[in-house]
């Protein structure tokens, strides 16, 4: 019997499915689950890396109005985070290698919407999913009432713990109290809202009862630590289109802390039903490039009209460094830090001055004590508006000057913008970037902004990059400004 069956079980007793249903349904769950997730997976050998960096770097502080300032990291020995695992939901793949690959050769994810009629809405293009199928992942009956949020994100969520080597005889070894799940995000179940409502119009007994907890964020992360057994830290973060970076660092500081050995993180949104594509269309925040839509996304460039929206989910696997190596792990990546701030200015537009990015990415370095001449790699939160990518890329000019080894691309100019998801598969390209030594094309970038440095933007092939210190942003409405690093082990 599979380790991850029973928790499921046990709760789906306890939301609405009668005896009789359970003890008909209870065996075949059991039974499918487990074959999906262990029964064919192997273990995976550690590879061999150099040692532990020595010393510790200093972080200089380059806020414009307190000039430079020293900021020692802690000499408090603390608890060190590495990558173990990945797992993705894209319209470029669901595999880590295929989805990075694909980026490499610079293929849009981006065409005609196919899941609902929209020719009457003004933007029909999305970064929609073609292909997608829980089998082997997600119990039937259960996968059938979840929102395409929870299915994603219980799929990649598992897919990290495969790409992570977590196999069956590992997972039973495992203290669960000291494992977590912390996925989040940014708009929840819209679609089972939007049918209950649709439901509610003829009467409440025709709505699904498990319409309102696989509506809220929280559940997604909810079921797969049931799923898992997993009872360590279990919560959701919902900060909009941050809302990855958020739990990446939130999960990470569990670590640190001492609280837990193993994070499962990242974020999740299906936001392509006619209420999503509505809302944004109504927000005139949607590219109309219909005609042509791999060309719609389109960072930094002049003719830019505005993002194109994606769907999918971004997992990473964190873990202790200590119990990683005792597990004989394949290390991927280490987290160095991040930073969270508040624009405070308004719910859409970016700070004019870009203030709360450059006070995000400046805490960030000092969290992760690195200085900014260790930063080569940026990929930056660049959706296609016309706003945003100037301002953050302004911002991260006043904040990393002029500096030639200084390498920025954005992977939404292919996968469109996965809103909640967006930071988590970008973290997973970062990592990617760091493994391969291969940073992805900005693909459709014909005509740059006259205001934009060309000079520190990869063009429209891939490039050669050794990575020193990766720098991931991820903004969301309301001003919320997320920033995290990593760096080669």
């Amino acid at each position: 019997m599979s380790a991850v069956a029973p928790p499921l079980c046990t709760w789906i007793v306890a939301a609405c499915l009668s005896a009789t249903c359970v003890a008909d349904d209870e065996g075949k769950q059991r039974n499918y689950i487990g074959g999906g997730l262990f029964c064919t997976r192997r273990h995976l050998a550690a590879r061999r890396r150099g040692g532990a960096r020595s010393g510790v770097p200093i972080a200089v502080s380059f806020h414009p109005e307190r000039g430079a300032v020293e900021n020692n990291k802690s000499e408090t020995k603390q608890r060190r985070v590495v990558v173990t695992g990945m797992g993705v939901v894209t319209p470029l793949g669901h595999e880590p290698d295929e989805f990075y690959n694909n980026l490499l050769q610079g293929v849009s994810g981006v065409s005609e919407i196919e899941a609902f009629d929209c020719s009457s809405y003004p933007t029909r293009i999305a970064g929609e999913i073609k292909s997608f199928s829980t089998d082997g992942w997600v119990a039937p009956k259960l996968a059938k009432r979840m929102d395409k949020f929870m299915q994603y994100l219980i799929v990649a969520g598992k897919k990290a713990l495969d790409n992570g080597g977590v196999t069956e005889d590992i997972m039973n070894e495992l203290d669960k109290s000291r494992c977590g799940v912390l996925i989040g995000s940014g708009m929840g179940g819209m679609k089972v809202f939007s049918d209950a409502i649709e439901a509610l119009r003829v009467s409440y007994r025709k709505m699904n009862p498990f319409c309102v907890p696989f509506a809220t964020t929280n559940m997604g992360s909810a079921v797969l630590a049931m799923d898992l057994g997993w009872m360590g830290p279990n919560y959701s973060i919902s900060t909009a289109c941050a809302t990855s970076n958020f739990c990446i660092l939130s999960a990470a500081n569990h670590i640190m802390r001492g609280e837990t050995d193993l994070m499962l993180c990242g974020g999740s949104d299906a936001p392509i039903i006619p209420i999503g594509l509505g809302g944004f269309v109504a927000c005139r925040a949607l590219s109309q490039r219909n005609s042509d839509p791999t060309k719609a996304s389109r960072p930094w460039d002049v003719d830019r009209d505005g993002f194109v929206m994606g769907e999918g989910a971004g997992v990473l696997l964190l873990e202790e460094l200590e119990h990683a190596k005792q597990r004989g792990a394949e290390i991927y990546a280490e987290f160095l830090g991040g930073n969270f701030t508040c624009d405070a200015y308004h719910m859409t537009e970016p700070h004019p001055e870009g203030k709360g990015v450059i006070l995000c990415v400046e805490n960030a370095l000092a969290d992760a004590g690195v200085t900014r001449q260790d930063i080569n790699y940026v990929n930056a939160h660049a959706t296609s508006t016309q706003l945003g990518d100037l301002k953050e890329f302004e911002a991260l000019r006043r904040c990393f000057g002029q500096n030639p080894q200084l390498r920025v691309n954005s992977t939404k100019s292919m996968t469109g913008h996965l809103l909640g998801a967006a930071g988590g598969i970008e973290a997973v390209a970062a990592i990617q970037a760091i493994r391969t030594g291969w940073i992805h094309p900005n693909i459709n970038l014909n005509n740059p902004e006259k205001n934009v440095d060309v000079s520190l933007l990869v063009g429209s092939q891939k490039e050669r990059c050794d990575v020193k210190v990766a720098l991931s942003n991820s903004f969301g409405f309301g001003g919320h400004n997320s920033s995290i690093l990593f760096a080669p082990f």
